[in-house]
């Protein structure tokens, strides 16, 4: 009789390059050629009953974290910082009477980084009373607004709170504050939980905290400490990421130097194993899994409006460098190093570097993969919308899935289990266009 020995399952380790989707068709589709497209969607109406949102990107940090693959910069000074602030509202007065936006009320608002807490109160305040006077602000449901911890005081959270911020955003990433120094963070344990109470002192509708699986030198042990006392401090919101390393962070430059292709973070599975693992406990703990990254306390409650209505169509006017936005399918992207972005808008140039004017089809199959993180997809909204049966279209990618025991049918809606959730991002490439299957996503 004889026997074999089953070799152990290969681990998916972390290499170099972008796992998170967050638009479609990919980035590197996107061209300099297609500005015209830009230009012409701002001169005509929008579709009725599309919603607009407003994006401002901060480009500014106290220092740059390893993992960082955002424009971001470091050594700007307060005049600087105040040049740029008013570049961002030159180039809102660019758009803000276009036939595309103008007269449009602002449903959502979002200040992204980069580090928006690391503006003055002064010139928080003063940015947003210029954007208010430019755009109809009345209408607006949300305003997020993304802190550092260790960049909040008491004074600068109340400025905050005072612009109308109703989700705060606390990038924590970590708890430890060994993994937070190996890994880049600027900011500490005791800086965390002193911007965590007086956040909550002053009253923010809603707080949201950022974790990420997986960092240099997480540990098991730290990790479930770390969720431990994450759920302790019952956040509305908990955002956790699984560590990647895109190709412009200093972790993957090391990486290039030492000619590894492995990154010196957790594998895949670990990743999953670990924010499955912290599901479950804020589940314990009385919170609804909402997508593959988020968990909230009162879901009827806690809404992410930017998410939930850019992942529906929504219109975005992206504002500043390297920002991005979407008017009825065309997507484009400012420039993306702030001497280029500054010489165009001084020059009174919209700051385009690339665009992609979408297709019916790109638009349904963007619409499509990006609620497929929140877990479920209603084939009933895409008929309503698109004039289009999913079920049909899209039925070898369905039974691939149903067969490979990532995906269950309710009614007639497609909803991921928790292990499909959990890797969603790699599961949406099997939607995608055929020339747009294995494209570099940056």
């Amino acid at each position: 009789m004889s026997t074999t020995t089953e070799s152990p399952p290969k681990k998916e380790a972390t290499e170099a390059g972008n796992y998170f989707i967050s638009n479609y068709p990919p980035y590197s589709f996107w061209s300099p050629d297609q500005r015209e497209a830009v230009e012409s969607v701002l001169d005509q109406p929008p579709a009725p009953d599309t919603e607009l949102g407003l994006y401002i990107h901060i480009p500014f940090c106290r220092k740059r974290c390893h993992f960082c693959y955002f424009r971001v910069y470091t050594d700007k000074n307060a005049s600087e910082i105040r040049t740029y602030l008013d570049d961002v509202v030159r180039e809102a007065r660019m758009v803000a009477d276009k036939a595309a936006i103008e007269g449009r009320p602002v449903k959502f608002v979002y200040f992204g980084g980069g580090t928006p807490s690391y503006l003055s109160p002064k010139q928080l305040r003063a940015t947003v009373q210029e954007l208010r006077e430019l755009f109809d602000w009345s209408q607006v449901e949300e305003i997020t607004f993304e802190g550092e911890p260790g960049t909040l005081t008491e004074k600068k959270l109340e400025a905050i709170r005072d612009i109308g911020v109703t989700r705060l955003s606390l990038g924590f990433e970590n708890l430890n504050d060994r993994i937070l120094e190996i890994n880049g963070r600027a900011h500490r344990s005791p800086e965390i939980f002193r911007a965590y109470e007086a956040a909550r002192r002053i009253g923010f509708p809603q707080i949201n905290v950022d974790l990420i699986a997986g960092m240099l030198e997480e540990t098991e042990e730290n990790w479930q400490d770390v969720v431990k006392r994450t759920v302790e401090m019952e956040p509305d919101c908990v955002t956790i990421y699984q560590m990647e390393i895109p190709y412009n962070t200093t972790i993957y430059k090391e990486m290039k130097n030492a000619g590894t292709l492995t990154a010196p973070v957790a594998d895949w599975p670990t990743k999953r194993r670990w924010v499955k693992q912290a599901f479950a406990a804020f589940r314990e703990a009385g919170y609804t899994v909402t997508s593959g990254y988020t968990a909230v306390k009162d879901p009827e409650g806690t809404q992410f409006k930017y998410r939930d209505s850019l992942w529906t169509g929504a219109d975005l006017v992206g504002l500043g460098v390297a920002s991005f936005s979407h008017l009825q399918g065309v997507h484009y992207q400012n420039q993306h190093h702030l001497e280029l972005y500054q010489s165009e808008i001084h020059a009174d140039r919209l700051p385009i570097t690339r665009a992609y004017s979408t297709s019916h089809e790109e638009r349904l199959i963007r619409e499509l993969i990006l609620q497929m993180k929140t877990g479920r997809v209603a084939p009933a909204y895409f008929r309503d919308k698109f004039g289009e049966n999913i079920a049909t279209k899209f039925a070898p990618q369905w039974r691939a899935l149903l067969s490979e025991g990532w995906l269950e049918q309710s009614g007639e809606d497609y909803v991921l289990n928790d292990d499909g959730l959990l890797q969603a991002d790699r599961l949406l490439h099997g939607f995608f266009l055929p020339q747009h299957q294995n494209a570099r996503y940056t």
